[in-house]
């Protein structure tokens, strides 16, 4: 039996039904999807309550044997003493905020720099060569950072800087703030392409050159955008952990001095986790603790950028 439709259509019944059916499946589709998004949004956030809680039970089984005064203001940190142990974490961080400061100097003037040529300066030919090259670097394993520091970098330097030791913190710090290079350069590219190009021609018309554009027009545009990509990226480099377990050492230490051995919260993590210390021992609580501290210094990081994004954006 075929139904006329119009004058020129003819379909079957069992066309019309066959059609119907596929209707029917896609439509049971549709409603499936909103249950399968939330299904995976309860798994992400009861898999971050697990971690939270289990950071939480076990540093607070960390100070029931270690003074949290102690564990903050103490400035030696000594956990494999037999005699004379001391958990002060301030050389670890003191050792993390070096390698980030370092990172920070390297990565800010070229992401930045980087950005601006990307969005205001190169052709749309060359802007989809360097982009995918620079994301390509945000996805190389950081082990291979951290040998291409020991190996590679750490010689050049030593080069250069005779007193400087196989492990310090220049180093890593250096290959670090490579590392966070591209995600500085993609994220500040984004926020200064969003900026309207009604701007920029209108900064032409007033007779601003293009240098004074970008400087003086784009970049307070975008700054939202820009400020929130380095506090990100200054987040990664904070819990880095394999670049610094490699070439920055093990050595705990309150002074400044960058061409000496390090210990960062990270690195020392990675090696009582490698077996230097007992389940159930001090020391190995010790690392959900210092853990805790690391997770307030990124929690601090990311609530930082996303006030910065609030508080900063421009809306057009």
């Amino acid at each position: 039996m075929n139904v006329t439709l119009g004058r020129t259509e003819t379909i079957s019944v069992g066309q019309m039904i066959e059609e119907k059916k596929k209707q029917k499946k896609a439509f049971s589709f549709e409603k499936m999807v909103p249950s399968i998004l939330l299904i995976t949004a309860i798994i992400s956030v009861l898999t971050t309550i697990g971690i939270v809680f289990t950071l939480i039970f076990e540093t607070f089984e960390f100070f029931s044997r270690v003074s949290i005064v102690e564990f903050f203001t103490a400035k030696k940190w000594y956990p494999f003493s037999a005699t004379d142990a001391s958990f002060g974490i301030m050389p670890l961080i003191v050792g993390t905020l070096k390698v980030t400061g370092i990172a920070t100097l390297v990565a800010v003037p070229i992401g930045l720099a980087t950005a601006i040529f990307l969005s205001e300066y190169a052709s749309e030919k060359t802007r989809k060569v360097i982009k995918p090259i620079l994301e390509v670097l945000a996805g190389v394993p950081t082990i291979v950072y951290g040998f291409f520091a020991l190996t590679f970098v750490t010689p050049i330097l030593r080069e250069m800087f005779p007193s400087l030791e196989i492990f310090n913190a220049l180093s890593p710090g250096i290959v670090i703030g490579i590392m966070i290079t591209p995600m500085i350069a993609s994220l500040s590219e984004d926020a200064m392409s969003s900026v309207p190009n009604s701007i920029r021609e209108g900064a032409f018309a007033l007779g601003a050159t293009k240098l004074e554009t970008t400087f003086k027009i784009i970049l307070p545009a975008a700054m939202s955008g820009i400020m929130a990509s380095i506090v990100l990226a200054l987040s990664r480099a904070i819990g880095e952990t394999m670049i610094v377990s490699v070439a920055g050492g093990a050595t705990p230490s309150m002074g400044w001095d960058v061409t000496s051995s390090i210990q960062t919260m990270t690195s020392y993590i990675v090696q009582v986790s490698t077996g230097d210390a007992g389940f159930g021992t001090t020391i190995y609580f010790s690392i959900y603790a210092v853990g805790m501290t690391l997770f307030l210094f990124t929690l601090i990081m990311n609530l930082l950028a996303q006030y910065i994004s609030r508080k900063f954006r421009e809306e057009y």
